[in-house]
């Protein structure tokens, strides 16, 4: 089967201060010495495959991850605000154990109901699946051939679940790993994931 070739990837690791799992969401954060290794690497992979336009969010770790790429393949990324990752509000920045013991409620609700739960001043995954579909949807009708899509793992998640019909409450069965490679083929109005979650190792 032929058709248009949507490379999707997830930006490289970002610079921690710890390893403690913490809702990073919409904060700017920078790429870590091994993210900039990972879009190296990414950007060996992608190099001479036939790709027309580049586009990354706006949020720091995208940028470099995208500019890093577009060395091989000489296109000037396309920044879009509305492929940012999910905005997790008030709880951007803390760790999964601080909200867990502040907002014990909150919490719980949020694990009953991954898909509408709202963090305050956030986005529910709904909301964001809304927003990505939406954006994927204007990418692909002002571009035209390969496209290569530097985006985050929530994001690219709910991407996923909506092209290939998966509840949002499965989204994290959908492996997104920092620096991964994942490849869908439009064809024929329709949707076929070809590779997902590679390594920037492998050779999808």
């Amino acid at each position: 089967m032929s058709g248009r070739n949507i490379y999707i990837i997830r930006h490289g690791e970002i610079a921690a201060p710890d390893q403690v799992r913490r809702y990073i969401g919409q904060l700017d954060v920078p790429l870590s010495a091994e993210g900039i290794r990972q879009a190296r690497l990414l950007s060996t992979a992608l190099a001479g495959r036939n790709i027309t336009t580049i586009f990354c969010s706006d949020l720091l770790r995208s940028v470099d991850t995208a500019g890093i790429i577009s060395r091989h393949i000489h296109i000037q990324p396309a920044v879009r605000a509305d492929i940012r990752e999910i905005a997790m509000g008030e709880w951007e920045g803390k760790t999964f154990t601080e909200i867990q013991q502040a907002y014990p409620e909150e919490y719980r609700k949020r694990g009953q109901n991954l898909a509408d739960y709202r963090v305050p001043g956030g986005e529910s995954f709904r909301d964001g699946q809304a927003r990505v579909v939406a954006a994927f949807a204007d990418i692909l009708a002002v571009s035209e051939g390969d496209i290569l899509i530097v985006g985050h793992a929530g994001i690219n998640r709910l991407l996923f679940c909506s092209v290939l019909g998966i509840p949002i409450g499965n989204s994290f069965l959908i492996g997104q790993d920092y620096g991964c490679l994942n490849r869908l083929m439009q064809s024929g109005g329709g949707y076929c994931l070809k590779v997902l979650n590679a390594s920037v190792h492998s050779q999808p």
